[in-house]
């Protein structure tokens, strides 16, 4: 057989080879052609020089599509990043009411970002509360906790988001003018700086800003010092620790004092605390319970509300060393809940230190009908009217409020009224004491607040109001017997005795009373029931008590 001839042999670059020149071969050992079809095949296509130059220029136009889409999209991206950098801007200049957060400033240009960051910035807040409460919009707005959160730089530095506005007037507050001065000497290195030309008045405690905005520093020793801003009218208004005012009337006046005629100011009452004070137990009521921490929520008088809690790690100029946490913690147990952890429910110079809510405070049950049942009320018209609800627990003696009333601005008919509701639910009409004030006349010729009580059909009598034995009386109650139980427990449902008693102080005066400038309405009508010696009776004691009240003459001398 002659020789076999190869195609790859006669048309080698038909195939593919190495660099040497040697055939690459497929699985089965021959060469592997090279793709495509073969030069001067008849079904190669033959493009024209035109058809070349339109084939050149869709390519060139598809290119240059491509091109102009990368284009628009960075236009697109720079537009974005245009629109962040002017609202970031906008919120320097003052005119929005907001903090600039670091993200906000991470988006300006370069050269901005790095004069905010330069040495010549006056102020930059801490991260986390303190730039909570500066860019807070709530109209109320509480600032408290541990001691050294920044509370005090905080309330100077907020009421200057106006000071570029002419008609913005703001008043700062502290309790004392030694106090005052503390604020003053601050704002002495930061005002002039942050605006030059500002001037201080130091007769009027006035700061005059070059466009016309005043911030004022007073002070309220007393309540009657509110009476100073009567006619005044402020567009902010904040009190460094206001748990150092007895009572909320001070704040509440003030309140009234917030207005503007500028449509571009927003108005702003701002508070700092620490917990304890005479006025804890009322600022806790406010701004505490009636919602979570950072939570807002709106207040009973309308307003929008926020409590923002800080401590001390809150502060890295004053946490970092351990210095300032070392001294708080060689304070008293109370002094060092309050300060070093910010706890509201614990009191300085409490007069119920034995108070424990595991112990007193218990879950709401469905009360027998058997169990007598008492009530006290503390009656006030300006503050608050009390009525606490009790029954004596027939297996061992065990006193349990069970209701409350807690209400201001009370008529002796509306308090009879809203008694006689609440008492519907009721298997039997409760017995009671009533403040002996109830009784008093005070110049009018219709009938005592105890006397439309009665009309109302409630069985009261005066109260025993022996202040130091009632206060013992309620030591007693409230410590935990050898079967693990007190003799008074409180339902869950009665927030405002439990806030008292955990809260109100000791009298500075004389050690065996408390405060009576402080919150002691529910502690008052307690005192009232628990004074009147509440005991369980026989079913046979109290149908002897009915049938007494029923022939009992009107006057007790008569036919004697």
């Amino acid at each position: 057989m002659a020789n076999q001839t190869y195609d790859w042999e006669t048309n080698p670059h038909l195939y593919l080879q190495d660099k040497v020149g040697n055939f690459i071969l497929k699985k089965d050992g021959t060469p592997r052609k090279k793709g495509g079809r073969p030069k001067g095949s008849v079904n190669e296509l033959s493009y024209s020089d035109e058809q070349k130059a339109k084939v050149s220029a869709k390519k060139s136009i598809l290119r240059k599509e491509k091109n102009i889409k990368k284009l628009e999209e960075k236009l697109n991206n720079s537009r974005k990043s245009y629109k962040k950098q002017k609202e970031t801007l906008g919120k320097l200049d003052n005119d929005e009411d907001q903090v600039l957060t670091q993200d906000a400033i991470d988006e300006l240009p370069d050269t901005i970002r790095e004069k905010l960051n330069s040495s010549d910035v006056l102020f930059h807040p801490n991260d986390g509360p303190q730039t909570e409460f500066l860019a807070a919009a709530e109209k109320d707005v509480l600032y408290g906790g541990a001691a050294g959160g920044g509370k005090s730089y905080a309330m100077l530095v907020d009421p200057l988001r106006y000071a570029h506005k002419k008609n913005h007037r703001a008043l700062i507050l502290r309790r004392s003018m030694p106090e005052l001065r503390e604020l003053i000497d601050k704002s002495r290195e930061l005002y002039p700086q942050a605006f030059p030309g500002a001037k201080f008045r130091e007769v009027e405690k006035l700061w005059n800003f070059p466009s016309g905005a005043k911030i004022e520093f007073g002070f309220l020793e007393r309540d009657a010092d509110v009476y100073r801003y009567q006619g005044q009218a402020y567009s902010w208004i904040g009190f460094d620790e206001i748990t150092h005012l007895p009572t909320e009337f001070s704040w509440n006046y003030l309140a009234s004092r917030l207005r503007t005629t500028d449509p571009e100011i927003k108005t702003y009452l701002r508070c700092t605390a620490n917990p304890g004070g005479v006025g804890s137990s009322w600022v806790k009521k406010r701004y505490i319970e009636p919602e979570e921490y950072n939570k807002s929520f709106v207040g009973t008088d309308g307003l929008t509300r926020k409590f923002i809690p800080a401590k001390l790690a809150d502060n890295p100029y004053l946490s970092e060393d351990g210095v300032y946490e070392q001294m708080l913690n060689s304070l008293p147990p109370i002094q060092r809940r309050q300060l070093l952890e910010g706890n509201w429910d614990v009191a300085e110079g409490a007069a119920f230190v034995e108070f424990d809510p595991d112990a007193h405070i218990i879950t709401p049950f469905e009360i027998p009908l058997s169990w007598e049942r008492v009530k006290g009320i503390d009656y006030g018209y300006a503050s608050e009217s009390c009525c606490l609800w009790g029954t004596i627990d027939m297996n061992d003696g065990t006193l349990i409020i069970y209701r409350e009333l807690y209400k201001k601005g009370l008529t002796g008919e509306e308090l009879g009224s809203i008694i006689t509701d609440m008492e519907m639910v009721d298997p039997f009409s409760v017995n009671g004491v009533l403040d002996t004030a109830a009784w008093a006349r005070t110049g009018t010729t219709g009938p005592t607040v105890g006397e439309a009580l009665i009309k109302a059909g409630h069985k009261l009598r005066r109260a025993d109001k022996n202040r130091i034995q009632g206060k013992i009386q309620i030591h007693e109650y409230l410590k935990v017997r050898e079967s693990g139980r007190p003799k008074l427990q409180i339902f869950n449902t009665c927030p405002n005795l439990i806030r008292e008693l955990q809260s109100i102080p000791l009298s500075k005066t004389n050690p065996e009373d408390v405060d009576t400038h402080a919150s002691d309405h529910a502690y008052d009508a307690l005192r009232y029931m628990i004074m009147s010696r509440p005991r369980m009776e026989s079913p046979l004691e109290r149908l002897r008590g009915i049938k007494r009240d029923i022939f009992k003459p009107s006057d007790s001398t008569f036919g004697y």
